[in-house]
């Protein structure tokens, strides 16, 4: 069998908007609520650091809070290889098959309107997210790339993956070129550089402790301030990226393969290659050690092949994944992601609250610069935990979660049902 033959249909198209309905759990594509489920409790890896201490830290592992040693280095390398970029890789092109599935090809205009209000709906989450909870939000520059992208939605399966592909590697590419322009930089830009993103001013340092540990106004304050800056870097410079993985997620939903529809040596040629680049990404690893995680080391040189490959390396997960599903491998851990997939809004959000609670001050014991790396890496597994269960549980008794309801409820423009009815 060929993946061209495995292709999605769009979905059936909708007289009115009362015949537009969301998925039904029994019609739900379950290797794509395990993907999600993966991808959104491997974001909470990467994001730990940013929610616990200045966020330059969470790039330089040699500066405390978070520094590392020859002892705690396990808590800096393994996120650093198996998650950093890997799981909101996965989680966009998850977002961009989302789009189809819901939206279609662009042919039903009943569905296009749905659409159109998912993403500014999601626009507005984003900002409240961003702006009042924590400022590291993702779902505002989804909305924004999404709503170029779901213009695209027509296109074929092949016409989304070269330009995807093609927007991707030229956005890799450019970032590995500004990242080499750093060894040949004038000295004083250089060091402007490196003092924004890796040797932050002591003052600085103390200037954020003070507001993120101080009152609840004060971390919102200071959340706030470091959201307007951020969300405006984002967006800037990562619309380009996000739309090309995207589209990548689109075309390949289109010929099957994220639904479980290819060939299954497609699956373990892609679980291979995201072997292979996972040995060249901890050869990376350590090479950055080696050299003390030296600022031009680690983003001029070494660093640049985890950004190249990730993609790689994401679809290796997802094969994996895949073959679990439908050899029934590991079925205890697939059945647990499951539900966290299928609650992927809430879980992200709530983990922004259950972060912010534990560090930010005035919300909960105010950790916020007070803890270790491997300490803060502690931490994540016990998030994880919760929203294993929770998600089990919420979902025994509801349709879905209850971010999702409220956004389904304002994307159909209609009453959505929640709770579950009990059968006799």
């Amino acid at each position: 069998m060929s993946i061209g033959s495995s292709r999605v249909s769009p979905p059936a198209k909708a007289e009115t908007e009362a015949d537009a309905a969301p998925v039904a759990e029994a019609s739900r594509i379950r290797t794509l609520d395990v993907m999600r489920g993966l991808a959104v409790l491997g974001i909470l890896a990467v994001n730990a650091p940013f929610f616990a201490a200045p966020w330059q830290t969470a790039l330089n592992p040699t500066l405390p809070p978070l520094a590392i040693d020859a002892h705690t280095a396990w808590s800096w390398f393994v996120p650093h290889v198996f998650f950093e970029g890997k799981f909101i890789t996965l989680f966009s092109m998850l977002f961009g098959a989302s789009l189809y599935l819901v939206g279609g090809d662009r042919s039903d205009p009943v569905r296009e309107r749905i659409v159109i209000r998912r993403v500014a709906w999601l626009a507005l989450f984003g900002a409240i997210h961003g702006a009042f909870i924590w400022y590291g939000d993702v779902l505002l520059l989804y909305a924004a790339s999404g709503a170029i992208l779901m213009l695209l939605r027509g296109w074929t399966a092949r016409a989304l993956l070269t330009l995807g592909v093609g927007i991707y590697l030229t956005t890799s590419f450019w970032e590995a070129y500004r990242g080499l322009q750093l060894e040949h930089a004038p000295p004083a830009s250089a060091q402007a550089v490196r003092a924004f993103l890796w040797e932050p001013a002591p003052r600085e340092i103390a200037y954020w402790a003070e507001m993120f540990g101080g009152g609840f106004l004060q971390s919102l304050l200071a959340n706030m301030q470091m959201w307007a800056g951020f969300a405006f870097a984002t967006l800037k410079s990562g619309i380009p990226h996000t739309i090309g993985v995207m589209m990548i997620g689109m075309g390949l939903f289109k010929i099957g393969f994220l639904s479980g529809g290819a060939p299954r040596w497609v699956y373990w040629l892609s679980v291979g290659i995201a072997a292979l680049a996972l040995i060249g990404v901890s050869e990376q690893a350590l090479q950055s050690s080696a050299a003390g995680f030296d600022f031009i080391v680690v983003n001029a040189r070494t660093g640049l092949l985890n950004h190249a490959v990730v993609i790689l390396i994401s679809l290796g997960y997802a094969s994996a994944l895949v073959l679990c599903v439908q050899a029934n491998i590991l079925p205890f851990v697939t059945n647990a992601l499951a539900p966290v997939g299928r609650m992927a809004f809430t879980n992200y959000v709530a983990q922004s609250l259950i972060m912010t609670a534990i560090f930010y001050g005035g919300r909960g014991p105010g950790l916020w610069g007070a803890l270790d790396r491997p300490t803060l890496m502690l931490v994540v597994p016990v998030v994880w935990a919760a929203q294993l269960i929770w998600s089990t549980l919420w979902l025994r008794s509801f349709e879905m979660g209850p971010l999702e309801w409220v956004w389904r409820r304002l994307s159909y423009a209609r009453p959505v049902a929640f709770a579950k009815t009990a059968v006799a």
